[in-house]
């Protein structure tokens, strides 16, 4: 398994992905048969109606969840041909994770934060990697500070610096500005799209809100589990109509 972090090409690669819950009438079919390619350091986001099967669609993209069929690779790693114990530390090494909720353990300093990842596995950081990451979030001055004394926006901040310090294939980030204020959730996009520009990484983002959406180089749109539309170099506004013109699509189900 090759170290190296992908910088050109694909990134990520779904194949006939399906995900389906419950027997009979009881069934719901949360993805239908997605095909989607993640150029690798380029910025994606996911975009669909209340129910359209993007969460679900980011949790088998990472490997959090298995499918009920087709595959899925992320840096030519077939996750299917992966044991627990072998996805467990590609999940680790090799993927970052930005969540809504920080996940940030209390008892530690925003710097022990940031490189859990690295502490778990036994390894020690890369020095200078970690100056690069912590300064680029802007947390040179707040490494020795527990979450409680962190505002919300900064907590987010340790959360992107975690998930970058591995030097992850790809970052994957479900609703990352969904529990900050505007300006804090602007602040935590523009340094995922810095991620992007500046340290060549490749980031997924699961968004409801077209204006977090403008900030990526492409967008996917779905509904009813299957990939209906896509935009690059999106704008707020082109995101909006895209969004408006999948709404009748949408059902209620909540998947």
């Amino acid at each position: 398994m090759s170290s190296a972090t992908p910088t050109t090409g694909v990134a990520v690669a779904a194949r006939d992905l399906r995900m389906e819950y419950g027997v009979g009438q009881h069934r719901v079919v949360a993805l239908d048969g997605v095909d989607l390619d993640v150029a690798a350091a380029r910025f994606t986001a996911v975009m669909g109606p209340s129910g359209s099967g993007k969460s679900t669609l980011l949790h088998c993209l990472a490997g959090l969840d298995r499918p009920s069929g087709g595959t899925v690779e992320i840096g030519g790693v077939d996750l299917a041909r992966l044991d627990d114990r072998r996805l467990t530390r590609l999940r680790r090494d090799r993927i970052g994770f930005v969540f809504q909720k920080f996940n940030l353990l209390p008892t530690l300093t925003a710097q022990e934060n940031v490189v859990l990842p690295l502490a778990i596995a036994g390894r020690r950081p890369d020095p200078a990697w970690l100056r690069q990451v912590v300064a680029a979030v802007g947390l040179t001055d707040r490494l020795g500070h527990r979450p409680a004394e962190l505002s919300g926006g900064q907590q987010q901040r340790v959360a992107v610096a975690r998930a970058l310090v591995t030097r992850p294939w790809v970052v994957f980030a479900d609703e990352p500005t969904g529990n900050l204020d505007s300006r804090s959730g602007a602040e935590v996009l523009r340094l995922l799209r810095e991620a992007v520009d500046t340290l060549g990484q490749t980031v997924v983002m699961v968004t409801h809100d077209p204006a977090a959406a403008a900030y990526a180089d492409r967008v996917v749109f779905l509904a009813d589990g299957r990939l209906v539309d896509e935009l690059h170099a999106p704008t707020t506004a082109r995101v909006r109509d895209a969004l408006s013109r999948l709404e009748p699509a949408a059902t209620p189900a909540g998947r």
